[in-house]
């Protein structure tokens, strides 16, 4: 819960800005986009609302004494994936709007040079291209769906960028992917990189359970209600199910899917 503040809290200051002390702090990274305002007349009806504007501490020389005004970056000669700081000074008596917030936002922009799980079970890929920082989520296919095994935090650096993650393969032939999602929400994938492990398939018992589940080797798992609702999920060899009530569920385990009873 406290991340989830955390992140919040970051992308309202960080993105978006604010309008404490007759300033709006925008922060970002250039994606080739310039920023547009609306700028009103000052609250005492003299003149408009924003005062100065400036660009990672260098004043523009846009033209802010109108109704609506265009922050030009090109002036700054930056490159794609450059850290923003655009400071809007204005009236105590009025705050000018920016219109596109979203355009300082990262993208995913990345390419894959080359992805493989390694002999040890390491994802292993090497990027390019990428213009900003965001997570990389790392997908398996299992059970028939594409499941998030982990997540890696993105560089965003200009260049070549090398990434791993210890992956936890299933019985037999594996399917992994990493993914991005940017502010459009729109994911962004990697090709498909396949690895076969040669351990046996994970069997289970009972399949009239009391009190627990055991595996013949620790997986991952997900335990459904006859309604489809997920009920339990980890990874492990046992499965305690001594809460669950009696009836039918289903159970997703290794790269097999089943079901037992609960008694």
């Amino acid at each position: 819960m406290k991340r989830g503040v955390y992140l919040i809290a970051l992308f309202v200051a960080g993105m978006i800005g604010s309008a404490n002390g007759g300033q709006i702090v925008l922060q970002g990274n250039y994606q080739g986009k310039n920023l547009y305002v609306q700028n009103p007349f000052a609250g005492s009806g003299v003149g408009f609302c924003t005062i100065e504007v400036t660009v990672n501490g260098n004043v523009t020389t846009d033209e802010i004494a109108s109704s609506a005004f265009e922050i030009d970056f090109t002036p700054f000669q930056l490159e794609l994936g450059a850290k923003v700081e655009v400071v809007i000074k204005h009236k105590d008596d009025c705050v000018p709007k920016v219109l596109n917030p979203e355009v300082l936002k990262p993208k995913s922009t990345f390419e894959v040079v080359a992805i493989e799980v390694t002999k040890d079970g390491v994802l292993d890929w090497t990027t390019n291209g990428e213009t900003g920082q965001l997570p990389y989520i790392i997908e398996q296919f299992r059970w028939n769906k594409w499941v998030k095994v982990g997540e890696v935090e993105g560089k965003g650096a200009k260049g070549t960028n090398h990434y791993s993650f210890k992956v936890v393969p299933h019985s037999g032939e594996n399917k992994f992917r990493i993914k991005q999602v940017d502010f459009s929400r729109q994911p962004r994938y990697s090709q498909v990189v396949k690895y076969r492990s040669m351990d046996p398939p994970v069997t289970f018992a009972p399949q009239k359970v009391s009190d627990k589940i055991t595996f013949s080797a620790e997986t991952m798992y997900e335990i459904y209600d006859a309604y489809g609702n997920i009920v339990k999920k980890g990874f492990g060899k046992d499965v305690d199910c001594a809460n669950l009530k009696r009836g039918a569920y289903f159970l997703n385990y290794d790269n097999e899917m089943g079901k037992f009873i609960k008694k």
